[in-house]
C-alpha cells in the first residue's frame, strides 16, 4: 500500500446539526488510522536512537498483543475436546 493512501479524504455527515457527534466520529476515524499519533510524533524532532527504541517497542507490543489475543481466543472456544477424558 502506498504511503499516500492513508491521507485520502474522510467524509463525516453532520446529522441534525450535531457537530460534536460528527467531530467525535471523525476523531475516532483518524485515531484508528494512526494519523493523530503521527502528527503528535512529528511535532518535535525525534532522535534516531529514540525512534529505533520506539519502533522496537511497538513491534514487541504488536507481537505480544497478537499472541495474547490468539491464546484468549483459543481458551474462549466453546467447542473443544476435553483434554482429560478419563478423569
Amino acid at each position: 500500500m502506498a504511503r499516500h493512501l492513508r491521507f485520502v479524504g474522510r467524509t463525516v455527515m453532520v446529522q441534525n446539526g450535531d457537530v460534536e457527534a460528527a467531530y467525535s466520529v471523525l476523531n475516532r476515524i483518524l485515531t484508528q488510522d494512526g494519523l493523530v499519533d503521527a502528527v503528535r510524533r512529528r511535532r518535535y524532532y525525534e532522535k534516531p536512537c529514540r525512534r529505533r527504541q520506539r519502533e522496537a517497542y511497538e513491534a514487541c507490543r504488536r507481537v505480544y498483543s497478537a499472541e495474547m489475543s490468539r491464546k484468549i481466543s483459543f481458551l474462549a472456544r466453546t467447542v473443544r475436546p476435553d483434554p482429560w477424558l478419563g478423569c
